[in-house]
Protein backbone atom coordinates (compact mmCIF):
# COMPACT_ATOMS: atom_id res chain seq x y z
CA UNK A 1 0.00 0.00 0.00
CA UNK A 2 1.19 3.50 -0.93
CA UNK A 3 2.37 5.71 2.04
CA UNK A 4 0.87 9.10 2.23
CA UNK A 5 3.48 11.32 1.14
CA UNK A 6 4.10 9.07 -1.72
CA UNK A 7 0.51 9.57 -2.56
CA UNK A 8 0.93 13.60 -2.50
CA UNK A 9 4.20 13.15 -4.33
CA UNK A 10 1.95 11.12 -6.79
CA UNK A 11 -0.21 13.57 -7.34
CA UNK A 12 1.25 16.65 -7.45
CA UNK A 13 3.58 14.91 -10.30
CA UNK A 14 0.25 13.91 -12.14
CA UNK A 15 -0.98 17.37 -12.20
CA UNK A 16 1.99 18.88 -13.59
CA UNK A 17 1.59 15.59 -16.49
CA UNK A 18 -1.76 16.97 -17.23
CA UNK A 19 -0.58 20.37 -17.42
CA UNK A 20 1.36 19.60 -20.26
CA UNK A 21 -0.95 18.36 -22.40
CA UNK A 22 -1.25 14.35 -20.98
CA UNK A 23 -4.42 14.91 -19.46
CA UNK A 24 -6.06 10.99 -20.30
CA UNK A 25 -2.75 9.74 -18.90
CA UNK A 26 -2.33 11.25 -15.71
CA UNK A 27 -6.27 10.29 -15.06
CA UNK A 28 -5.53 6.67 -16.01
CA UNK A 29 -2.96 6.41 -13.30
CA UNK A 30 -4.38 8.27 -10.42
CA UNK A 31 -7.30 5.87 -11.07
CA UNK A 32 -5.32 2.99 -10.42
CA UNK A 33 -3.68 4.17 -7.30
CA UNK A 34 -7.37 5.27 -6.39
CA UNK A 35 -8.50 1.55 -7.08
CA UNK A 36 -5.88 0.57 -4.64
CA UNK A 37 -6.34 2.93 -1.84
CA UNK A 38 -10.17 2.18 -2.16
CA UNK A 39 -9.61 -1.46 -1.95
CA UNK A 40 -7.68 -1.10 0.60
CA UNK A 41 -10.22 1.30 2.42
CA UNK A 42 -7.71 4.15 2.91
CA UNK A 43 -10.22 6.81 3.31
CA UNK A 44 -7.18 9.56 3.44
CA UNK A 45 -5.49 8.21 0.57
CA UNK A 46 -8.94 7.92 -1.20
CA UNK A 47 -9.46 11.03 -0.71
CA UNK A 48 -6.50 13.28 -1.77
CA UNK A 49 -6.54 10.93 -4.76
CA UNK A 50 -10.02 11.54 -5.65
CA UNK A 51 -9.93 15.39 -5.41
CA UNK A 52 -6.16 14.96 -6.64
CA UNK A 53 -8.43 13.75 -10.41
CA UNK A 54 -10.96 16.68 -10.31
CA UNK A 55 -7.96 18.76 -9.88
CA UNK A 56 -6.23 17.83 -12.98
CA UNK A 57 -9.41 18.13 -14.81
CA UNK A 58 -10.02 21.98 -13.84
CA UNK A 59 -6.17 23.14 -14.29
CA UNK A 60 -6.43 21.48 -17.93
CA UNK A 61 -10.13 23.74 -17.96
CA UNK A 62 -11.60 19.69 -19.33
CA UNK A 63 -15.01 20.39 -18.25
CA UNK A 64 -16.74 17.35 -19.77
CA UNK A 65 -13.66 15.32 -18.48
CA UNK A 66 -14.44 17.03 -15.35
CA UNK A 67 -18.22 16.03 -14.90
CA UNK A 68 -17.27 12.06 -16.78
CA UNK A 69 -15.12 11.28 -13.95
CA UNK A 70 -17.43 12.62 -11.54
CA UNK A 71 -20.08 10.38 -12.48
CA UNK A 72 -17.47 7.75 -13.01
CA UNK A 73 -15.74 7.89 -9.58
CA UNK A 74 -19.48 7.86 -7.85
CA UNK A 75 -20.38 4.45 -9.80
CA UNK A 76 -16.73 2.56 -8.78
CA UNK A 77 -17.56 -0.35 -6.31
CA UNK A 78 -17.44 0.11 -2.80
CA UNK A 79 -16.66 3.68 -3.04
CA UNK A 80 -16.21 5.37 0.63
CA UNK A 81 -18.31 7.98 1.39
CA UNK A 82 -15.74 10.31 2.81
CA UNK A 83 -14.09 10.02 -1.11
CA UNK A 84 -17.40 11.26 -2.50
CA UNK A 85 -18.16 13.92 0.06
CA UNK A 86 -14.75 15.59 -0.73
CA UNK A 87 -14.98 15.17 -4.46
CA UNK A 88 -18.34 17.12 -4.68
CA UNK A 89 -16.83 19.92 -2.48
CA UNK A 90 -13.97 20.13 -4.36
CA UNK A 91 -16.19 20.10 -7.37
CA UNK A 92 -18.33 22.87 -6.41
CA UNK A 93 -15.43 25.22 -5.52
CA UNK A 94 -15.48 25.29 -9.27
CA UNK A 95 -18.79 26.25 -10.37
CA UNK A 96 -18.20 29.86 -9.87
CA UNK A 97 -15.07 29.41 -12.53
CA UNK A 98 -16.59 28.09 -15.30
CA UNK A 99 -16.46 30.09 -18.81
CA UNK A 100 -20.33 29.92 -19.59
CA UNK A 101 -23.53 29.44 -17.97
CA UNK A 102 -24.01 25.85 -20.01
CA UNK A 103 -21.11 24.50 -19.05
CA UNK A 104 -21.83 25.62 -15.29
CA UNK A 105 -25.50 24.09 -15.12
CA UNK A 106 -24.05 20.82 -16.83
CA UNK A 107 -21.70 20.76 -13.45
CA UNK A 108 -23.83 21.40 -11.33
CA UNK A 109 -26.46 18.71 -12.70
CA UNK A 110 -23.80 16.07 -12.59
CA UNK A 111 -22.99 17.07 -9.20
CA UNK A 112 -26.93 17.06 -8.52
CA UNK A 113 -26.88 13.50 -9.82
CA UNK A 114 -23.65 12.38 -7.53
CA UNK A 115 -25.20 13.73 -4.72
CA UNK A 116 -28.99 12.44 -5.18
CA UNK A 117 -30.42 10.51 -1.99
CA UNK A 118 -26.75 9.96 0.03
CA UNK A 119 -27.82 11.67 3.73
CA UNK A 120 -23.57 12.48 3.40
CA UNK A 121 -24.07 14.82 0.97
CA UNK A 122 -27.16 16.44 1.48
CA UNK A 123 -26.12 19.76 3.03
CA UNK A 124 -24.01 19.80 -0.54
CA UNK A 125 -27.28 19.01 -2.54
CA UNK A 126 -28.94 21.58 -0.93
CA UNK A 127 -26.70 24.61 -2.13
CA UNK A 128 -26.03 23.19 -5.47
CA UNK A 129 -29.93 23.10 -6.07
CA UNK A 130 -30.39 26.68 -4.85
CA UNK A 131 -27.58 27.88 -7.38
CA UNK A 132 -29.34 25.90 -10.07
CA UNK A 133 -32.50 27.67 -9.05
CA UNK A 134 -30.94 31.09 -8.70
CA UNK A 135 -29.62 30.21 -12.53
CA UNK A 136 -33.23 29.26 -13.55
CA UNK A 137 -34.89 32.48 -11.67
CA UNK A 138 -32.50 34.95 -13.75
CA UNK A 139 -33.92 32.85 -16.78
CA UNK A 140 -37.25 34.06 -15.97
CA UNK A 141 -38.60 30.25 -15.20
CA UNK A 142 -39.60 31.02 -11.90
CA UNK A 143 -41.84 28.05 -11.98
CA UNK A 144 -38.99 25.89 -12.75
CA UNK A 145 -37.03 27.61 -9.83
CA UNK A 146 -39.96 27.18 -7.15
CA UNK A 147 -40.64 23.53 -8.50
CA UNK A 148 -36.36 22.50 -7.61
CA UNK A 149 -36.40 24.12 -4.34
CA UNK A 150 -39.66 22.11 -3.24
CA UNK A 151 -37.38 19.01 -3.99
CA UNK A 152 -35.37 19.84 -1.03
CA UNK A 153 -36.80 19.46 2.84
CA UNK A 154 -33.99 21.10 4.54
CA UNK A 155 -35.75 20.72 7.83
CA UNK A 156 -34.69 17.66 8.28
CA UNK A 157 -30.79 18.31 7.84
CA UNK A 158 -29.61 17.30 11.29
CA UNK A 159 -25.81 18.94 10.32
CA UNK A 160 -27.38 22.54 8.23
CA UNK A 161 -26.60 25.58 10.34
CA UNK A 162 -30.05 27.01 11.44
CA UNK A 163 -29.60 30.22 9.77
CA UNK A 164 -28.92 28.34 6.57
CA UNK A 165 -32.22 26.27 7.34
CA UNK A 166 -34.12 28.80 7.99
CA UNK A 167 -33.31 31.20 5.00
CA UNK A 168 -33.08 27.92 1.88
CA UNK A 169 -36.84 27.72 3.58
CA UNK A 170 -37.58 31.53 2.67
CA UNK A 171 -36.38 31.28 -0.69
CA UNK A 172 -38.57 28.37 -0.96
CA UNK A 173 -41.18 30.84 0.41
CA UNK A 174 -40.41 33.77 -1.72
CA UNK A 175 -40.83 31.89 -4.99
CA UNK A 176 -44.05 30.57 -4.58
CA UNK A 177 -44.94 34.26 -4.09
CA UNK A 178 -43.19 35.36 -6.97
CA UNK A 179 -45.82 32.26 -8.81
CA UNK A 180 -48.70 33.26 -6.95
CA UNK A 181 -48.98 30.06 -5.50
CA UNK A 182 -50.38 31.41 -2.38
CA UNK A 183 -51.43 28.37 -0.87
CA UNK A 184 -47.70 26.27 -1.26
CA UNK A 185 -46.37 29.45 0.17
CA UNK A 186 -48.52 29.23 3.47
CA UNK A 187 -47.62 25.56 4.29
CA UNK A 188 -43.54 26.20 3.50
CA UNK A 189 -43.97 29.23 5.87
CA UNK A 190 -45.06 26.77 8.70
CA UNK A 191 -41.91 25.22 8.83
CA UNK A 192 -40.37 28.22 10.76
CA UNK A 193 -41.71 28.49 13.88
CA UNK A 194 -41.89 32.80 14.58
CA UNK A 195 -39.77 31.42 18.06
CA UNK A 196 -37.10 30.69 15.77
CA UNK A 197 -35.91 34.31 15.64
CA UNK A 198 -35.80 34.87 19.39
CA UNK A 199 -32.12 35.18 19.68
CA UNK A 200 -32.02 35.74 23.44
CA UNK A 201 -33.10 31.96 24.02
CA UNK A 202 -30.22 30.68 22.07
CA UNK A 203 -27.86 28.74 24.38
CA UNK A 204 -24.12 28.34 24.28
CA UNK A 205 -23.44 25.13 22.31
CA UNK A 206 -21.48 22.83 24.04
CA UNK A 207 -18.66 21.07 22.51
CA UNK A 208 -19.82 18.22 20.55
CA UNK A 209 -18.45 14.69 21.29
CA UNK A 210 -16.65 12.17 19.27
CA UNK A 211 -19.33 10.42 17.07
CA UNK A 212 -21.78 13.10 17.64
CA UNK A 213 -22.73 14.84 14.49
CA UNK A 214 -21.21 18.20 13.63
CA UNK A 215 -23.29 21.12 12.31
CA UNK A 216 -21.68 23.28 9.48
CA UNK A 217 -21.00 26.93 9.72
CA UNK A 218 -23.31 28.48 7.47
CA UNK A 219 -21.77 30.26 4.28
CA UNK A 220 -20.57 33.88 4.40
CA UNK A 221 -23.38 35.10 2.31
CA UNK A 222 -25.88 34.02 4.78
CA UNK A 223 -27.96 36.66 6.54
CA UNK A 224 -27.84 37.08 10.30
CA UNK A 225 -30.72 35.68 12.46
CA UNK A 226 -32.28 38.85 12.79
CA UNK A 227 -31.87 39.86 9.46
CA UNK A 228 -33.84 36.69 8.42
CA UNK A 229 -36.04 37.95 10.73
CA UNK A 230 -37.34 40.77 8.74
CA UNK A 231 -36.92 38.81 5.67
CA UNK A 232 -39.36 36.60 6.91
CA UNK A 233 -42.22 38.72 8.21
CA UNK A 234 -41.85 41.07 4.82
CA UNK A 235 -42.77 37.71 3.02
CA UNK A 236 -45.68 37.58 5.37
CA UNK A 237 -46.62 40.84 4.80
CA UNK A 238 -46.61 39.84 0.89
CA UNK A 239 -48.50 36.65 1.46
CA UNK A 240 -51.54 38.39 4.03
CA UNK A 241 -51.76 41.26 1.43
CA UNK A 242 -53.28 38.80 -1.12
CA UNK A 243 -55.88 38.48 0.76
CA UNK A 244 -56.16 41.63 2.37
CA UNK A 245 -55.95 40.13 6.26
CA UNK A 246 -55.11 43.61 7.95
CA UNK A 247 -54.38 42.55 11.37
CA UNK A 248 -51.69 39.94 10.93
CA UNK A 249 -50.00 42.41 8.46
CA UNK A 250 -49.84 44.32 11.60
CA UNK A 251 -48.53 41.48 13.29
CA UNK A 252 -46.34 41.46 11.01
CA UNK A 253 -44.80 44.90 11.04
CA UNK A 254 -45.20 45.24 14.74
CA UNK A 255 -42.47 42.01 14.93
CA UNK A 256 -40.20 44.49 12.34
CA UNK A 257 -40.26 47.12 14.59
CA UNK A 258 -39.22 45.21 17.51
CA UNK A 259 -36.05 44.33 15.80
CA UNK A 260 -33.53 46.22 17.91
CA UNK A 261 -31.92 47.64 14.17
CA UNK A 262 -35.07 49.33 13.50
CA UNK A 263 -35.98 50.77 16.92
CA UNK A 264 -32.56 52.73 16.94
CA UNK A 265 -32.94 54.08 13.46
CA UNK A 266 -35.79 56.76 13.14
CA UNK A 267 -35.75 56.76 9.15
CA UNK A 268 -36.64 52.60 9.65
CA UNK A 269 -38.90 52.90 12.42
CA UNK A 270 -40.90 55.74 11.75
CA UNK A 271 -42.52 54.34 8.27
CA UNK A 272 -43.15 50.61 10.30
CA UNK A 273 -44.82 52.39 13.07
CA UNK A 274 -46.98 54.44 10.61
CA UNK A 275 -48.37 51.07 8.80
CA UNK A 276 -48.76 49.64 12.21
CA UNK A 277 -51.00 52.40 12.63
CA UNK A 278 -53.10 52.54 9.43
CA UNK A 279 -52.79 48.38 9.54
CA UNK A 280 -54.49 48.60 13.38
CA UNK A 281 -57.26 51.30 12.23
CA UNK A 282 -58.09 48.89 9.16
CA UNK A 283 -58.32 46.18 11.16
CA UNK A 284 -62.15 44.76 11.81
CA UNK A 285 -62.74 45.25 15.63
CA UNK A 286 -61.93 41.96 18.03
CA UNK A 287 -60.23 41.27 20.83
CA UNK A 288 -56.90 40.98 19.89
CA UNK A 289 -57.09 44.26 17.63
CA UNK A 290 -58.45 46.40 20.31
CA UNK A 291 -55.73 44.75 22.60
CA UNK A 292 -53.00 45.97 20.15
CA UNK A 293 -54.68 49.39 19.12
CA UNK A 294 -53.72 50.08 23.12
CA UNK A 295 -50.53 48.59 23.12
CA UNK A 296 -49.60 50.77 20.42
CA UNK A 297 -51.16 53.48 22.08
CA UNK A 298 -48.76 53.90 24.82
CA UNK A 299 -45.61 53.50 22.68
CA UNK A 300 -43.53 57.04 23.74
CA UNK A 301 -42.27 57.08 20.29
CA UNK A 302 -46.26 57.59 18.83
CA UNK A 303 -45.46 61.37 20.06
CA UNK A 304 -42.78 61.84 17.48
CA UNK A 305 -45.59 61.08 14.74
CA UNK A 306 -49.09 63.31 16.26
CA UNK A 307 -51.11 62.77 13.30
CA UNK A 308 -50.88 58.53 14.04
CA UNK A 309 -51.37 59.08 17.74
CA UNK A 310 -54.35 61.36 16.90
CA UNK A 311 -55.67 58.36 14.49
CA UNK A 312 -55.69 55.60 16.91
CA UNK A 313 -57.24 58.21 19.49
CA UNK A 314 -60.10 58.57 17.16
CA UNK A 315 -60.86 55.01 17.07
CA UNK A 316 -60.14 54.60 21.37
CA UNK A 317 -62.56 57.36 22.09
CA UNK A 318 -66.02 56.16 22.70
CA UNK A 319 -67.53 59.09 20.13
CA UNK A 320 -69.19 59.12 16.90
CA UNK A 321 -66.46 59.61 14.10
CA UNK A 322 -67.46 62.15 11.28
CA UNK A 323 -66.64 60.41 8.12
CA UNK A 324 -65.79 63.95 5.82
CA UNK A 325 -63.67 65.69 7.86
CA UNK A 326 -62.02 62.82 9.05
CA UNK A 327 -60.88 61.88 5.55
CA UNK A 328 -60.39 65.33 4.52
CA UNK A 329 -57.23 65.19 7.65
CA UNK A 330 -56.32 61.86 6.44
CA UNK A 331 -55.90 61.38 2.82
CA UNK A 332 -52.66 63.09 2.58
CA UNK A 333 -51.25 60.97 4.64
CA UNK A 334 -52.91 58.20 3.20
CA UNK A 335 -51.35 59.37 0.20
CA UNK A 336 -47.89 59.61 0.92
CA UNK A 337 -47.43 55.75 1.97
CA UNK A 338 -47.03 55.14 -1.88
CA UNK A 339 -43.46 56.90 -1.62
CA UNK A 340 -43.04 55.79 2.11
CA UNK A 341 -41.01 52.00 2.66
CA UNK A 342 -42.90 49.10 2.51
CA UNK A 343 -44.74 50.52 -0.47
CA UNK A 344 -48.57 51.47 -0.61
CA UNK A 345 -51.61 49.99 1.30
CA UNK A 346 -53.59 48.86 -1.32
CA UNK A 347 -56.74 50.65 -3.77
CA UNK A 348 -59.28 48.66 -1.74
CA UNK A 349 -58.10 50.02 1.93
CA UNK A 350 -59.67 53.37 1.27
CA UNK A 351 -62.80 51.85 1.42
CA UNK A 352 -62.24 49.48 4.07
CA UNK A 353 -61.47 52.94 6.06
CA UNK A 354 -64.56 54.52 5.51
CA UNK A 355 -66.03 50.91 6.28
CA UNK A 356 -64.30 50.90 9.48
CA UNK A 357 -65.22 54.05 10.38
CA UNK A 358 -69.13 53.22 10.18
CA UNK A 359 -68.52 49.90 12.16
CA UNK A 360 -66.93 52.10 14.80
CA UNK A 361 -69.75 54.55 15.10
CA UNK A 362 -72.43 51.78 15.66
CA UNK A 363 -70.39 50.36 18.25
CA UNK A 364 -70.43 53.79 19.89
CA UNK A 365 -74.48 53.77 19.35
CA UNK A 366 -74.79 50.21 21.12
CA UNK A 367 -72.97 51.87 24.05
CA UNK A 368 -75.12 54.61 24.62
CA UNK A 369 -78.39 53.45 23.46
CA UNK A 370 -80.71 49.87 24.04
CA UNK A 371 -83.29 50.95 21.03
CA UNK A 372 -82.97 53.54 18.67
CA UNK A 373 -85.12 54.19 15.57
CA UNK A 374 -83.50 52.93 12.14
CA UNK A 375 -83.88 56.58 10.97
CA UNK A 376 -82.35 58.28 13.34
CA UNK A 377 -79.35 55.47 13.29
CA UNK A 378 -78.69 56.46 9.82
CA UNK A 379 -79.02 60.38 10.76
CA UNK A 380 -76.00 59.60 13.53
CA UNK A 381 -73.97 57.66 10.73
CA UNK A 382 -74.63 59.69 7.40
CA UNK A 383 -75.89 57.28 5.59
CA UNK A 384 -79.27 56.25 3.80
CA UNK A 385 -81.55 53.72 5.84
CA UNK A 386 -80.83 50.57 3.82
CA UNK A 387 -76.94 50.97 3.97
CA UNK A 388 -77.59 51.35 7.42
CA UNK A 389 -79.30 48.27 7.66
CA UNK A 390 -76.53 46.28 5.41
CA UNK A 391 -73.60 47.70 7.70
CA UNK A 392 -75.75 46.40 11.07
CA UNK A 393 -76.66 43.24 9.86
CA UNK A 394 -73.15 42.56 8.34
CA UNK A 395 -71.58 43.44 11.78
CA UNK A 396 -74.13 41.04 13.49
CA UNK A 397 -73.58 37.66 11.31
CA UNK A 398 -69.73 39.03 11.50
CA UNK A 399 -70.58 38.34 15.83
CA UNK A 400 -68.84 41.92 16.11
CA UNK A 401 -72.36 43.03 17.51
CA UNK A 402 -75.25 41.95 19.18
CA UNK A 403 -78.72 43.35 17.39
CA UNK A 404 -82.30 42.64 16.47
CA UNK A 405 -84.41 45.04 13.72
CA UNK A 406 -87.95 45.54 13.65
CA UNK A 407 -87.99 46.66 9.96
CA UNK A 408 -92.08 47.50 10.35
CA UNK A 409 -91.31 49.60 13.19
CA UNK A 410 -88.15 50.58 12.32
CA UNK A 411 -86.52 50.16 15.59
CA UNK A 412 -83.10 48.72 16.30
CA UNK A 413 -83.15 46.80 19.29
CA UNK A 414 -78.88 46.38 20.60
CA UNK A 415 -79.75 44.57 24.18
CA UNK A 416 -78.99 40.47 23.55
CA UNK A 417 -82.34 38.38 24.31
CA UNK A 418 -82.05 36.32 27.02
CA UNK A 419 -83.29 32.90 27.63
CA UNK A 420 -85.82 31.55 30.30
CA UNK A 421 -83.25 30.47 32.83
CA UNK A 422 -81.59 33.51 32.64
CA UNK A 423 -84.75 35.39 33.41
CA UNK A 424 -85.54 33.15 36.01
CA UNK A 425 -82.06 34.08 37.66
CA UNK A 426 -82.42 37.75 37.17
CA UNK A 427 -85.72 37.29 38.91
CA UNK A 428 -83.91 35.51 41.86
CA UNK A 429 -81.16 38.19 42.14
CA UNK A 430 -83.44 40.91 42.49
CA UNK A 431 -86.06 39.50 44.53
CA UNK A 432 -82.82 38.75 47.11
CA UNK A 433 -81.89 42.06 46.71
CA UNK A 434 -85.16 43.40 47.66
CA UNK A 435 -85.02 41.41 51.29
CA UNK A 436 -82.05 42.41 52.05
CA UNK A 437 -82.83 46.12 51.41
CA UNK A 438 -86.09 45.33 54.09
CA UNK A 439 -83.68 43.60 56.04
CA UNK A 440 -81.13 46.69 56.73
CA UNK A 441 -84.36 48.80 56.86
CA UNK A 442 -85.95 47.39 59.41
CA UNK A 443 -82.60 46.81 61.58
CA UNK A 444 -82.28 50.48 60.83
CA UNK A 445 -85.64 50.98 62.38
CA UNK A 446 -85.08 48.98 65.53
CA UNK A 447 -81.63 51.15 65.99
CA UNK A 448 -83.11 54.59 66.04
CA UNK A 449 -86.11 52.98 68.70
CA UNK A 450 -83.43 51.98 71.24
CA UNK A 451 -81.57 54.99 70.63
CA UNK A 452 -84.86 57.48 71.56
CA UNK A 453 -86.18 54.78 73.81
CA UNK A 454 -90.04 55.43 71.53
CA UNK A 455 -92.13 52.55 72.50
CA UNK A 456 -93.20 50.75 69.22
CA UNK A 457 -96.68 50.94 68.83
CA UNK A 458 -98.95 48.34 67.73
CA UNK A 459 -101.41 49.11 65.51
Amino acid sequence: MLAKEQVHRYSMYFLIFAKEGKLDAAIDALSNIEKQMRLAADVSGTRKVVVAIVQICYEARAWKTLNEQISVLNKKRAQLKQAVTAMVQQAMQYIDETPDLDTRVELIKTLNNVSAGKIYVEIERARLVRKLAKIKEEQGLIAEAADLMQEVAVETFGAMAKTEKIAFILEQVRLCLDRKDYMRAQILSRRISPKAFDAGTLKEKKKPKEGDNMVEEAPPEIPSLLELKRIYYELMIRYYSHNNDYLEICRSYKAIYDIPSVKEDPAQWIPVLRKICWYLVLSPHDPMQSSLLNATLEDKKLLEIPKFRALLKHFVTMEVIQWVPFWEIYQSEFGQERTMPGGFIGDKAAEDLRQRVIEHNILVVSKYYSRISLARLAELLCLSVQETEKHLSDMVVLKSLVAKVDRPAGIVCFRAAKDSNEILNSWAINIEKLLDLVEKSCHQIHKETMVHKAPLKVQ
